[in-house]
């Protein structure tokens, strides 16, 4: 089962090798395009749509690329 994040939540996730923090910004139950790319969600799938507290960019993941950081 995969964990479940509301906005604001801070969260960590790795990109190219490197753990990256940053906040939640929302959750996406549809498909959308945002972060400069098309997202295929559903309720039952969802995404997230991340910012990276680094460097200020958009990112989205599935629930199982985040985890809650410390």
């Amino acid at each position: 089962m995969s964990a479940e994040f509301r906005k604001g939540d801070k969260v960590q996730w790795s990109s190219h090798g490197t753990t990256v923090t940053g906040t939640v910004e929302e959750k996406i139950t549809g498909d959308t395009e945002t972060a400069g790319r098309k997202v295929r969600a559903s309720r039952d799938e969802p995404q997230y749509r991340v910012r990276s507290d680094k460097t200020g960019r958009d990112a989205v993941h599935k629930p199982d690329a985040l985890k809650r950081a410390k």
